[in-house]
C-alpha cells in the first residue's frame, strides 16, 4: 500500500493544490500564513490518506480540512494576542514609574554609560540586575568557575562605576548591597 499512498497522495497534491491556496489566501492576513495552512492541510491529507476520497470529493475534503486548520490557527492567534496583551500590561504595570526630571537625566545618564559598556560587561550586570542570578549561577550559565566570575564582575562593576563618574553621575555604592529599582543588588 505505501507506492499507492504515495501515488494517490501526489494526484490529489497536484489536482488540487492550486485551489487550496486560493482558499487560504482569501482567508489569511498574509501570504506566510495561508502558505502555513496549505502545508498543514497537505500534511493532515498524507497523514490520513486512506481517508482521502475519489475524485472531486477529495478537493471538497481538503476544503473541510483547511477550514479547520484555518479555524485552528485563527484560535492561536487569538490566545497570542490576549497573552500578549497580558503581558505588556503586566509590564507596564512593573516597570511604568514616570521619572522626576532631575532622575529622567541622570536615568538617561545611566543608560548611555551602560550602553557604552563591553558586551561582556552589560551581560553580567544585566545577570545580576534583571535576572537576580548570583556569581554561582551566573558562572553554570556562562559555563566558567564562580572565581572568574566575581573577579569578571568587580571589574564590571569598576569599569560601569568610573564611567558614571565621568558622565557626571553621582557615585552610587557598587556593593553588594546596591540596589536598583528593581530591588535587586547589582
Amino acid at each position: 500500500m505505501g507506492d499507492d499512498r504515495r501515488i494517490l497522495f501526489e494526484r490529489v497534491y497536484l489536482d488540487t493544490y492550486g485551489q487550496i491556496l486560493g482558499y487560504a489566501m482569501r482567508r489569511c492576513d498574509s501570504p506566510e500564513d495561508a502558505a502555513d495552512v496549505v502545508a498543514e492541510t497537505f500534511e493532515i491529507a498524507w497523514r490520513k490518506v486512506e481517508d482521502l476520497p475519489s475524485g472531486e470529493q477529495a478537493r471538497l475534503w481538503l476544503y473541510g480540512v483547511a477550514r479547520n486548520v484555518l479555524a485552528n490557527h485563527r484560535r492561536g492567534r487569538l490566545r497570542r494576542h490576549t497573552h500578549q496583551t497580558a503581558l505588556r500590561e503586566d509590564i507596564a504595570d512593573r516597570y511604568a514609574r514616570t521619572p522626576s526630571p532631575e532622575e529622567h537625566v541622570e536615568l538617561g545618564a545611566i543608560g548611555r554609560v551602560f550602553r557604552e559598556l563591553s558586551d561582556d560587561d552589560r551581560e553580567l550586570l544585566s545577570l545580576v540586575v534583571w535576572e537576580g542570578l548570583d556569581a554561582g549561577e551566573i558562572a553554570r550559565v556562562l559555563g566558567g568557575s564562580r572565581n572568574a566570575v566575581r573577579i569578571r564582575l568587580h571589574r564590571a562593576r569598576r569599569r560601569f562605576s568610573r564611567g558614571l563618574a565621568a558622565a557626571g553621575v553621582e557615585s552610587i555604592p557598587m556593593g553588594r548591597d546596591m540596589r536598583l529599582t528593581t530591588g535587586r543588588s547589582l
